[in-house]
């Protein structure tokens, strides 16, 4: 449940099945999430710290800084993109759930089901469409338009590979949700 309660008759969102290659590709998954988690936490540390710095290096020491902005725009982006699929695995993106409990099961799952359908079409043609930027930034030598000018690959592969990442996971629960047993 995304919002931290369970409603009451609510169908909790399908599980991963035990057993079978769903479970080996979730276990994956999750080893996947939570190295990436722990590396986009130090990012979110680097991007306070270096904003920080920098707010005291301008105003303090009236030392000009360039490249901060975008280093810590650079890094927000992948810390935000990256941990997507994290979050979905935990079901934590924001749903509504008001009419979950009143609903019958059968309904609510397929209303689940079909949530999950749009959900993975729509992150599937967003991450189509980063692949594509990417590789224009790659093969043009795209970069910002500042005087440090770092190239934009950088933020477009974070971009591809966070919504590749959260298409698996949303795919990963879609199969589950289809191959899950009433109990």
């Amino acid at each position: 449940m995304s919002h931290g309660f369970e409603l009451e008759g609510a169908v909790k969102a399908p599980e991963i099945p035990e057993g079978g290659i769903l479970e080996g590709i979730n276990r994956l998954m999750q080893g996947l999430h939570t190295a990436i988690m722990f590396l986009s936490s130090i990012a979110l540390l680097l991007a306070s710290l270096i904003l920080c710095s920098s707010v005291f290096l301008r105003y303090f020491l009236k030392i000009p800084t360039d490249w901060q902005d975008e280093m810590s725009v650079f890094l927000l982006v992948g810390a935000t993109f990256m941990c997507a699929g994290y979050v979905q695995s935990q079901r934590g993106h924001i749903g509504i759930e008001a009419v979950a409990s009143l609903l019958p099961p059968l309904v609510n799952r397929l209303r689940l089901v079909f949530c999950d359908l749009v959900s993975f079409l729509f992150c599937s043609f967003f991450s189509w469409k980063s692949m594509l930027l990417l590789h224009e930034a790659w093969v043009d030598g795209q970069t910002t338009s500042s005087s440090w000018a770092p190239p934009l690959w950088i933020p477009y592969g974070f971009m591809t590979t966070g919504m590749t990442l959260l298409s698996l996971q949303i795919l990963l629960q879609l199969l589950a949700g289809i191959v899950r047993k009433e109990k």
